[in-house]
């Protein structure tokens, strides 16, 4: 099978050659670029000294190269918007060294400024003469948001200045989508997975807007989780505003687009904590769920893409919601959270959902575990979600700095052990 094939056989709860694996195909399956130029210098696909590029500014995220994904058997790519998440695009690459030594290449508005204590900020559009909008704190590996919230004036709260970010596609974005689909569908055999901004409703990455020079209205994190209580109707009119939005981006994209996506990644908002959801049942009812469904109910009707929610954490009492909502894939899958036994979750959900990552703890057994802890747990994974189909092989969240690449390499090495792939 092909790896298109094999991916669509899995979205089919059907039973493929082998198991489908995703590495960076989304901003929440990928791997650190340090990790990453170290998984490269095991395989022999660079010499010390190489640069892999940073494509994801913000979690410094590495590029998955065609490489890369045939030494590992990877079977994805990714379809992504062409500017990141602080406004530049990835382009007019220049070398850059992380705090650790790892020589990347990141894009030519990569433009950081030190502070006195040796943190390092970030600029939105990498434009220096306005605020930073993120933080890489000295030793780091990565970017927190700086919040720039505006007092909050009661009586002048406007829906409109926390969707300015959202607005219907220019040409250029349009065109950016469509050819970058036609390509992989023409020149790979990989499934497709893309990710069309604004049709993620309260993602505490996005809220704070890093990519924008002045954002207004409700931006600061706590304030954002305090107004879906205590603003409610306000936060519902800024979805209602952002979905229709929404919905007429899908409605352009998808006539151009057709089944050269096969994946079609629609949230990123996090319901759960390690020990449950943070919301109640009746508040994802109430502020999201409509929205979701609108979304995914164009999706079904229109297209044969299926629809991606990333959500981390415990969130066992919300997948019956999911589910009514129109999601089919549930990721990152995350099985040391309360209520998300693997057993239990492809019993109850593995006809309605495909399971997409859960393979290996991040937090946890990846990281701090020995090579043959991180196979066994792997492979444990695999005998519970792969039978029957419905399963695409992934970490749970994107690999982290300082992971022992051979852990990295053992957990590749256990899906090949289970099924087959490259060699």
């Amino acid at each position: 099978m092909t790896s298109r094939e094999r991916v669509t056989a899995a979205l089919n709860h059907q039973e493929a050659d082998r198991v489908p694996v995703d590495l960076g195909a989304t901003a929440v399956t990928g791997i650190h670029a340090s990790t990453l130029s170290k998984v490269r210098l095991a395989l022999g696909l660079d010499r010390p000294g190489d640069r892999v590029k940073v494509v994801e500014p913000y979690q410094m995220l590495g590029e998955v190269s065609d490489d890369l994904r045939e030494a590992l058997g990877i079977d994805t790519a990714g379809l992504g918007d062409k500017r990141t998440l602080f406004g530049f695009e990835n382009k007019d690459w220049k070398e850059w060294e992380l705090f650790d030594g790892t020589p990347v290449l990141v894009p030519g508005a990569f433009n950081t400024e030190p502070e006195p204590n040796g943190d390092l900020l970030m600029y939105p559009e990498g434009d220096k003469s306005v605020p930073p909008s993120g933080r890489m704190p000295a030793g780091g590996y990565y970017f927190d948001s700086i919040i720039r919230q505006e007092p909050i004036d009661e009586a002048c709260l406007d829906p409109a200045d926390n969707t300015e970010e959202f607005a219907e596609f220019e040409a250029g974005t349009i065109a950016w989508f469509a050819e970058g689909a036609e390509r992989l569908h023409r020149e790979t055999t990989y499934a497709a997975v893309a990710s069309f901004p604004g049709t993620g409703f309260g993602d505490i990455a996005l809220v704070p807007a890093p990519w924008l020079k002045h954002p207004r209205g409700i931006r600061d994190v706590e304030e954002w989780y305090v107004s879906t209580v205590s603003r409610r109707r306000y936060v519902y009119q800024v979805f209602e505003r952002q979905c229709e939005i929404a919905l007429a981006n899908l409605e352009r994209l998808g006539p151009l687009i057709g089944d050269r996506v096969q994946v079609v990644f629609m949230s990123g908002t996090d319901f759960g904590t390690q020990r449950g959801p943070f919301l109640s049942v009746q508040t994802y009812r109430d502020l999201f769920k409509p929205f979701h469904q609108a979304l995914n109910d164009w999706v079904h009707e229109n297209t044969s893409w299926k629809t991606f929610i990333h959500t981390c954490g415990g969130v066992a009492p919300l997948l019956e919601d999911f589910v009514e909502a129109g999601f089919d894939i549930l990721n990152p899958v995350q099985c040391s959270a309360e209520g998300m036994d693997p057993a239990w979750l492809k019993r109850e959900y593995g006809e309605r959902l495909v399971f997409w990552g859960g393979a290996v703890d991040t937090q946890k057994t990846l990281p701090f575990g020995t090579p043959e802890q991180v196979k066994r747990e792997a492979l444990s994974r695999l005998e519970v979600f792969a039978p029957g189909g419905g399963y695409v092989f992934n970490a749970i969240h994107n690999l982290q700095p300082r992971t022992p690449v051979e852990n990295v390499l053992a957990m590749f090495e256990a899906v090949r052990e289970f099924g087959g792939g490259a060699g």
